[in-house]
């Protein structure tokens, strides 16, 4: 069995990983990063097409590495053993990507922060964690915000 920790350098994905390590046996962990390549955002944001600079999808991908290893090292620092990375190309959304690997790994639950960067996004489109709660066929734990 293994834990799925989807992480984007949020607080809230922070928080996530270390009450996983806190309240979750110790099972293998996989920390994933999804980002989105050029031609997703451009289906996905087609007026901003002549805003986005093609050299950035090399940084997008560089930077999700950068933030999935950041979450294996926090996962291992946090307590959980046995922890690997990826940093996942999104091919139609965030949320179904999350799904997906979950199910190619047969996780034995999802852990998610409650919200991500996505920010305003996030409001206008639903929560990557909502969709990733309503969609997985599996169980799924949900943290919200460390209380400040």
């Amino acid at each position: 069995m293994t834990i799925l920790v989807a992480y984007d350098g949020s607080a809230d994905s922070r928080a996530a990983i270390e009450f996983a390590a806190k309240h979750l046996a110790a099972e293998p962990a996989v920390v994933i990063t999804v980002w989105e390549p050029l031609l997703v955002q451009l289906k996905k944001y087609p007026l901003a097409a002549g805003s986005i600079d093609p050299a950035t999808e090399d940084e997008a991908h560089a930077e999700a590495e950068r933030h999935a290893k950041e979450g294996a090292d926090l996962a291992l620092a946090s307590g959980l053993r046995d922890v690997t990375y990826r940093a996942v190309a999104d091919n139609e959304s965030i949320w179904k990507t999350i799904v997906d690997v979950a199910d190619e790994i047969d996780a034995s639950v999802i852990v998610t922060g409650s919200r991500g960067l996505a920010g305003v996004r996030s409001v206008l489109l639903g929560s990557v964690s909502n969709h990733v709660l309503h969609h997985a066929h599996r169980p799924m734990l949900i943290v919200p915000p460390a209380k400040a």
